[in-house]
């Protein structure tokens, strides 16, 4: 399962750390975030050093729909209504910046990245309600939009909210151009952050400022970001011989599906889920009958999956890592809109590194107060750690090796103890510990992806224990056979 952006691009590599050194800053984190912000810190004659555990854009970011917009779902009338009309106003001044600046810098670099400025809609079949007043909220703060019933879509819609001027692209073409002249290693994990100083597995950095634009953050305490997050997955498929759109549309109901083209394809996504909730999985399957549905005679081109990190209030972590930790900076919990988060979070972290004016950083501030616009959520996320941790420490599975079928995983009980189980045939069988290594949760069997995935903060690992997704920071204690025990 690769991206049509994997399968259409190609990275420049880059060697591993093979000393200690210093710089002003390191950021910590290959992804299209710490990408941006040591591009535009080495634009601002930054000394600046990247490091990635793996190799660059290899986790999340190729996995986007790369839309570039500051249309974020229903996101306007929520932040008006929890920060008022100056937080949503911040909000959207940042992410029309961020839009502005991608198309900035293609232009001046002449990158060839598939750019395209294009419209981009909500729709509804169901309540038009939303839309009226997601349109209202834009209009307070100056967004240009229009409400329409007739779209491009392969089906009706009851009501269009349309925002034009915005933006899709290849981002792995983008980041390829963008990430050759800078300071970057591969293969160098960071492990830990002492003050100044990061410790890696190929040596020791020391840097005045620290960013860690890891995705989800390594680093539990302070900042306390496992308690304010979780994760979701979503899934995509490029399908050929299935028309055209006039733009990229998102649909605000239960079952409403993402779309839009790149060259001759058309991109579906949707059937999202919260991580380590998939255990009849299936996604795929439901993803390609919508497929059939819409564009009767496609064809499928490739498939693949993506991993978003969700705040309880909707609007991404960007700025200081916490009250106690002095020039250590954070950028997550994107929401599903990383194309325009990475970009805004790239700007206001460089000019909170070089002590520069910034009037829509307030919005984002992992600091930021409102109780009120967070605690359902907070409620919810922590029920779903507390039972998936009792769980695993209270709980024997009934299930027994000889109850798998065979391509099939789940948790089973051998020999009294618990254990996660993978049977790809009788004589090919792959066991894991059952147990996340971040904070313990019980880890659930994803069908789908053939991962064990942690319902609490969404690490994720395949069926040998390979590390996928953080904030888990190790692999999965594991062996081949259960005859290796």
């Amino acid at each position: 399962m690769k991206s049509i952006w994997t399968l259409d691009s190609k990275l420049p590599s880059f060697k591993s750390l093979d000393s200690d050194l210093k710089s002003d800053v390191c950021v910590i984190g290959g992804g299209i975030t710490g990408i941006l912000t040591a591009y535009l810190l080495q634009k601002s004659d930054v000394e600046c050093t990247l490091i990635e555990s793996n190799t660059i854009a290899s986790s999340v970011t190729p996995n986007t729909s790369a839309k570039v917009t500051a249309q974020h779902g229903l996101i306007y009338d929520k932040i008006i209504s929890n920060f008022g009309k100056e937080g949503a106003w911040q909000y959207a001044r940042a992410n029309s910046k961020a839009l502005e600046m991608y198309k900035s810098i293609i232009s001046k670099e002449n990158i060839d990245c598939s750019f395209e400025t294009i419209a981009t809609y909500l729709y509804t079949r169901e309540d038009n309600d939303l839309l009226d007043k997601e349109f209202s909220a834009m209009e307070d703060v100056s967004l240009k939009a229009s409400l329409t019933s007739k779209t491009t879509l392969p089906f009706d819609v009851t009501l269009a909210l349309k925002m034009d001027g915005q933006g899709q692209f290849n981002p792995l073409a983008f980041l390829g151009h963008i990430s050759r002249n800078l300071n970057i290693y591969e293969n160098t994990k960071a492990l830990e952050i002492d003050n100044n100083k990061i410790k890696t597995n190929k040596g020791v950095i020391k840097a005045d400022h620290i960013v860690i634009a890891s995705h989800f953050p390594f680093i539990n305490f302070p900042g306390y970001y496992f308690a304010r997050m979780h994760q979701e997955r979503s899934y995509v498929t490029a399908l050929k011989d299935a028309g055209s759109l006039d733009g990229a549309y998102l649909g605000i109901d239960d079952e409403g599906y993402s779309f839009r083209t790149y060259k001759d394809m058309i991109l579906l996504g949707g059937c999202g889920h919260r991580t380590g909730e998939n255990s009849k999985g299936n996604n795929y399957n439901k993803l390609r009958d919508k497929a059939r549905e819409f564009y009767p005679g496609h064809k499928e081109v490739c498939f693949w999956s993506t991993q978003d990190c969700m705040t309880h209030d909707g609007i991404p972590y960007i700025g200081s890592y916490s009250n106690s930790t002095n020039n250590l900076y954070v950028a997550t919990g994107f929401n599903k809109w990383g194309m325009t988060s990475s970009m805004v979070s790239a700007m206001i972290l460089t000019d909170m590194i070089l002590d520069r004016n910034n009037d829509y950083k307030d919005i984002f501030s992992p600091q930021r107060g409102n109780f009120m616009a967070s605690a359902k959520k907070l409620a919810i996320d922590g029920g779903k750690t507390s039972k998936a941790f009792i769980k695993q420490n209270l709980t024997i599975p009934s299930s027994k090796l000889s109850d798998l079928e065979l391509g099939h995983g789940g948790i089973v009980e051998y020999e009294g103890e618990k254990l996660g189980v993978y049977k790809k045939s009788e004589d090919d069988i792959y066991i894991v510990s059952t147990k996340c290594p971040h904070l313990g949760c019980e880890l659930s069997w994803n069908p789908d992806d053939l991962s064990w995935d942690c319902p609490c903060h969404g690490s994720r690992f395949d069926y040998k224990g390979k590390l996928l997704n953080n904030p888990s920071q190790k692999n999965l204690p594991s062996q081949k056979h259960m005859d290796d025990r």
